[in-house]
């Protein structure tokens, strides 16, 4: 189901605002730990790497990159990249940091809203469109959005996606773990609060935000009706921040529900192809 309030410029504006004011606290932050990502941090999850097989060669789309920091994770894997994200000090960091690994002759990153990414990137298709960890949550249109990504797949190649599970916003994550949301939610989510998931507490300005809880029923037959082919939907039992106060952190860095207690989806993954 499309939201509402459609491909809505206003939505995007408010959003983009938002997302541009947060861009140096993130920068800054130990979560992004850009220090270590320097030094050489992988960003890339093991699962990701499994399911996504080798890079080396190929072009690789990584839509509403942020930072880039994953983006050009998969550029030291091997894969001639370009990061594509509508926040303009959000792609002046990205610029920078593969300007300072080396990585500046094999990563290019440009400025567009997402719906406009066909017109903005440099090649018409690409081996592997990539994104998630967050993304899908902004949009207003689900449907647009994987008929935009769709269309920049080759013959041949691959869309995958890793996301928060969107049955996770059912709870209050207050520590009760408590149904206190519809998981079926066709309106939009406006939030207009201070802060960031950096730092709850940093005093920001722009604060108006827009998002949409798309059920991964939306999610996936959106991508179908893109006209690609659903290889997998593989759900995941870890997650890679404390997204509630319950989970624990295990030795390899996920966070899960504690031991004895019923697991949940806290992630998906999944691959969807065009034929050669």
């Amino acid at each position: 189901m499309t939201s509402d309030s459609g491909h809505s410029a206003a939505w995007i504006a408010a959003n983009r605002a938002m997302w541009d004011e947060r861009v140096p606290l993130h920068a800054a932050s130990a979560l992004y730990d850009q220090a270590g990502f320097r030094a050489g941090r992988d960003e890339i999850r093991d699962f990701e790497a499994a399911e996504v097989g080798d890079v080396a060669g190929k072009r690789l789309l990584h839509l509403q990159c942020h930072m880039g920091q994953d983006t050009l994770s998969w550029a030291r894997r091997g894969a001639k990249v370009v990061g594509l994200d509508f926040s303009e000090p959000a792609v002046e960091v990205a610029r920078s940091l593969a300007v300072d690994i080396g990585l500046a002759d094999r990563a290019a990153f440009v400025v567009s809203d997402v719906y406009e990414a066909p017109g903005a990137v440099p090649d018409e298709d690409y081996d592997i469109v990539y994104t998630g960890i967050g993304a899908l949550y902004w949009l207003p249109d689900i449907e647009l959005w994987a008929e935009t990504a769709a269309s920049l797949v080759a013959p041949g190649g691959f869309l995958y996606l890793t996301e928060f599970h969107p049955f996770l916003n059912v709870f209050t994550w207050d520590g009760t773990s408590e149904v206190k949301a519809d998981y079926f939610r066709p309106e939009p989510l406006v939030t207009d609060e201070p802060g960031s998931y950096v730092d709850f507490e940093a005093e920001t300005i722009d604060n108006l935000s827009y998002a949409r809880i798309y059920t991964l029923g939306e999610i996936v037959s959106s991508i179908c009706a893109s006209g690609l082919r659903l290889e997998f939907l593989h759900e995941h039992e870890v997650t890679v921040f404390q997204q509630f106060p319950e989970l624990v952190r295990s030795d390899d860095g996920y966070f899960r529900m504690p031991e004895g207690r019923p697991r949940l989806p806290l992630m998906y993954s999944l691959k969807a192809s065009r034929p050669a």
